[in-house]
This record gives structure tokens, C-alpha cells and sequence, in this order.
């Protein structure tokens, strides 16, 4: 596992295949990693699927609505939903979405983001050839393609 340099601001994601070490850039998304952090100490991202994975490219999780595979699943509206907490404003940033960063999903609508997120495991290149046009709100230091999988996010200090 990853050294935990900022306790706080570090969730640990624990799959199937071991535990993700996630750590949060809230001086790049303080909006975006606040949110995370709510929704893994309130326990909503437990169970979460990832609805949307493409391997050697990206895996997608946290609709907390419709993707807690204990709870009322359906994988064809997994995805579709977020927290009940309102969408949060977008903070686009300079943080080129190279492998292993976590951004924002979102709807066209730049501020739509609300509890889903996907990791890279290669470099993102937008539609305008540019790398630095996502949000970029953490880091994945353990990072590799998860397989579908129950997640449990939580923080080192719970």
C-alpha cells in the first residue's frame, strides 16, 4: 500500500483484488473532494458497483442512487444517478488527466457532478486534443484496471 502522507484528505478503497489508495486534491477540486469525503464517511459509496469499465482505458464508480449492488440494483440505470446532495459547480483545473488520476463524472452540463468519478489506468486526451480538460480531483496510487467489484471506500481515520 501506498505511504498515507495527508490522512484527511486519503480515501482507501478497498476491491476484491486488494485495497486503491486514493489521494485527494482539494488545492485542484476542494469542492469535488470534499463531496468524496462525505459520501465514503456516510457510507454511501459502500457496495457501489463500477458500471463502466473499459479495460487499458478507464473504470467508472459512485452512483450511490442506483449502483449499491445490495440495494435495489439494476445495472441499466447504474450510472444514471447521483447522491441527494446538490451537483457541484465544475473545477476545472491545469492537472493534466494522466494514468491513475480520479476526475468527476458529469452530464455535458459542466456542473453536474455529484457522486460518480472514474480513474484513468492511461493518459485521456479530450476532444480538443488537450490532456488538462478534465477535473482532476485526486490521485490513484495503487492504481490498475479493477474488474467489476464491490467497493468500500472509507478514510484511514474512518
Amino acid at each position: 500500500m501506498a505511504e498515507i502522507k495527508d490522512p484527511e484528505n486519503t480515501i482507501l478503497m478497498e476491491l476484491k483484488d486488494g485495497t486503491v489508495t486514493i489521494e485527494l486534491l482539494p488545492d485542484v477540486a476542494p469542492g469535488h473532494c470534499e463531496r468524496m469525503k462525505e459520501l465514503a464517511r456516510s457510507g454511501q459509496y459502500d457496495n457501489v458497483a463500477f458500471h463502466r469499465v473499459i479495460d487499458g482505458f478507464m473504470a467508472q464508480t459512485g452512483d450511490v442512487a442506483n449502483g449499491n449492488m445490495e440495494k435495489d440494483f439494476n445495472i441499466r440505470s447504474a450510472g444514471t444517478g447521483g447522491s441527494d446532495l446538490p451537483n457541484l459547480k465544475a473545477e476545472f483545473s491545469g492537472v493534466p488527466h494522466d494514468r491513475g488520476t480520479l476526475g468527476a463524472a458529469r452530464s455535458q452540463n459542466p456542473d453536474s457532478a455529484n457522486s460518480s468519478s472514474s480513474s484513468t489506468s492511461r493518459t485521456t486526451i479530450s476532444s480538443t486534443g488537450n490532456t488538462r480538460s478534465m477535473a482532476a480531483s485526486s490521485r490513484v496510487w495503487s492504481m490498475s484496471t479493477p474488474s467489476p467489484a464491490v467497493s468500500r471506500p472509507r478514510t484511514p481515520t474512518g
